[in-house]
């Protein structure tokens, strides 16, 4: 009989011995592990054990104990969801699992451009398609998510210009400010500029006050987080040009098959996340970032991470895939890289260019047109229940729209815990986030959304509000 000694947990992480971390201390010239932590601010440290349950060894019991704290979760397939500001419920095509999950790309990380031609001509594929749909020339392999292709595009226009201020529309998602400058620290100098409060789009009169020689790019997004979409986006980028500035644009790309790409509208880069182009909504892991620019040598030298691009083989005609300026990146760099970046987000490249080529122009059209069409019918319906009024409800919109509860005898809070119970999850309450805007939401209509779906959010906000 074995006597099992109950003391001994194997680690996970074989490093986690106090040899190895003696020795990795010693490296580091540092004293403790606590010295590793020491730039975290006391206040935000945890200063007791975590509570956590004893450890489970048995491989069944763990994963019945995990399943049994999983099966507490509501998700958007068990409710009808309005929820979206910036992880969104669309339709996903079987075929984008089926081809995501193959053995041949479920590891993100590629090979090389000799070996790896399947991963290398998706990802091409991929680069292809992104960029006939934003009509720009270069996309890049995606960033971790959209906030740091947004950080990064910041970025690439200060090493372009040499100069540090970017003006920053302020219609965006609450927490990307932070982030902006957690990103980008004390490199750049960000200046938000006001919303106009009628129509919900860049203030002009504070864009106009604000350019300057100092300016190295005007930041907006379209649609913007309350889903109004920019309609002087030429006037804008005219304006920045006079000062040599650079326009960044956030877009969407499912919006793209109704509305004009930013480049036609004068965006010098063009930027977002890929999350809605056949991507599910993940705890957080579904999001992927794009950049997109014209063929300019000063832009792609800027790109942070990699561009695959065709080359010509010794054989006469034919040709293979390489890397774009491949020294500029942390994989040859290192440090001295334009910005450290991984290959995590690559299958959801591949995933997104298989619903490209599934969808083509006209599905992209389609699909566009169904979620302005449940847009508008949300307008229409919503603004007719007492207590509720759209903001920005003359604005052109798209996916989402803001509705005002300030004269509702609720708070969104209680509003969308009642509709919880009613099987609806409501929209985003951004109520403190912006001046003026207390008990206020972010609702989301997309082409999964119907008639009856949106019949039924007025039937219960009715109720709620009654």
């Amino acid at each position: 009989m074995i006597k099992m000694n109950k003391k001994v947990v194997y680690p996970y992480i074989p490093n986690s011995t106090n040899a190895a971390r003696s020795t990795l201390i010693k490296s580091l010239e540092i004293t403790s592990a606590e010295d590793v932590f020491s730039a975290i601010p006391s206040h935000l440290r945890l200063d007791r054990p975590l509570n956590l349950p004893g450890p489970i060894l048995s491989e069944y019991h763990l994963e019945k104990h995990v399943n049994e704290i999983l099966d507490n979760n509501q998700t958007a397939n068990d409710l009808v969801s309005f929820l979206g500001s910036g992880c969104y419920q669309h339709f996903i095509p079987v075929v984008c699992d089926e081809i995501s999950h193959r053995n041949e790309f479920l590891t993100a990380y590629s090979g090389k451009s000799y070996e790896d031609h399947g991963r290398y001509q998706a990802l091409f594929e991929y680069q292809s398609m992104m960029a006939e749909l934003l009509n720009m020339d270069v996309v890049n392999l995606p960033t971790y998510d959209g906030l740091q292709a947004s950080a990064s595009a910041m970025r690439m226009a200060a090493n372009i210009t040499g100069r540090k201020q970017i003006l920053v529309g302020s219609a965006i998602h609450p927490e990307k400010s932070s982030k902006f400058v957690e990103y980008n620290g004390k490199s750049l100098d960000i200046v938000y500029l006001p919303f106009d409060d009628q129509s919900g789009e860049l203030d002009m009169t504070a864009l106009r006050a604000s350019l300057s020689k100092e300016t190295a790019a005007i930041y907006l997004e379209s649609p913007n987080f309350f889903g109004v979409i920019e309609t002087k986006l030429k006037e804008i980028s005219a304006l920045a040009h006079r000062f040599e500035a650079i326009v960044i644009v956030n877009t969407d790309p499912i919006s793209l098959g109704v509305l004009v790409p930013p480049a036609d509208l004068g965006a010098d880069i063009t930027c977002g996340d890929i999350q809605s182009l056949g991507i599910h909504m993940q705890f957080g892991g579904g999001q992927a970032g794009f950049m997109a620019t014209r063929n300019d040598p000063k832009y792609v030298l800027e790109f942070p991470n990699r561009i695959y691009g065709l080359v010509p083989t010794v054989t006469p005609g034919e040709s293979g895939f390489g890397e774009v300026a491949f020294d500029r990146t942390s994989f040859v760099g290192r440090e001295n890289g334009k910005e450290w970046v991984g290959t995590m987000a690559n299958l959801w490249a591949i995933t997104a260019g298989v619903y490209l080529s599934l969808m083509g122009p006209q599905g992209m059209r389609d699909v566009g047109e169904l979620i302005e069409s449940n847009v508008r019918y949300a307008i229409l319906r919503l603004s007719k229940v007492p207590g509720i009024k759209i903001q920005f409800g003359e604005s052109n919109h798209f996916r989402e729209i803001v509705l005002d509860f300030s004269k509702a005898k609720k708070t969104v809070e209680q509003i969308n815990r009642e509709l919880l119970k009613k099987n609806i999850m409501g929209g985003y309450d951004i109520s403190g986030k912006f001046e003026g805007f207390d008990n206020h939401a972010v609702y989301c209509f997309t082409e999964v959304q119907n008639k009856e779906t949106i019949d039924a959010l007025e039937k219960a906000l009715r109720e709620v509000l009654a």
